[in-house]
């Protein structure tokens, strides 16, 4: 495995990111909240959806080239079989004739902190996502991430010296990995639907 931690760039990487976008947004509402929020977050996949959040993406690395960094393998495969096979067992791995077309890189991970224009909404900081593909979880690539974050969120003019994050109090993987790169409770977020106001 061959990775490289580097800002993102639409031309290159929109397809990739967007596709972890689909399963970190498909986590959430699968492993932390039931049927109910798992179907709202669903729901709002949709191709409306992907190119405005794409959209907003390009604004936030307008803002700062920095703020969205990933995490690209690039030994992947070519998307016929599942990211980081290569040379697992396969004694065809790397054979490949000298005319072939390399293989292409893929997205394995992402770390999305809210451009400095945004720090006066939580005074601080704001890690608005991370997410690392399960075949690249234990690799360190979070580890990455999350260094590329905080070396961003330390360069930012902020009220206040702190990175915040939301994190899902029944996400025990979440809450320790955080949890061993130092981030304590910070209050709590509430939420209401808009439909009822």
């Amino acid at each position: 495995m061959t990775l490289e931690i580097r800002p993102y760039d639409r031309e290159r990487d929109a397809d990739g990111l967007y596709e972890l976008k689909i399963a970190f947004e498909r986590g959430l509402g699968e492993n932390t909240g039931g049927d109910e929020k798992a179907a709202a977050y669903e729901g709002k996949l949709t191709d409306a959806y992907r190119e405005r959040w794409l959209d907003w993406v390009d604004r936030c690395v307008d803002a700062d080239p920095r703020c969205v960094t990933v995490a690209v393998d690039e030994r992947a495969d070519d998307g016929e079989g599942d990211a980081g096979d290569a040379g697992a067992g396969d004694a065809d791995a790397g054979d490949a004739d000298a005319g072939d077309e390399p293989e292409a890189e893929a997205v394995v991970g992402y770390v999305f902190v809210l451009p400095e224009r945004t720090a006066m909404i939580w005074d601080a900081a704001v890690l608005n996502e991370i997410y690392v593909a399960p075949d690249y979880r234990g690799t360190g690539v979070a580890d990455d991430l999350i260094d590329a974050a905080l070396a961003l969120a330390a360069d930012q003019d902020l009220p206040l010296d702190r990175i915040v994050l939301d994190v899902d109090p029944a996400n025990e993987r979440a809450k320790g990995f955080y949890d061993r790169h130092g981030f304590e409770p910070w209050g709590e977020m509430v939420a209401r639907p808009l439909e009822d106001a």
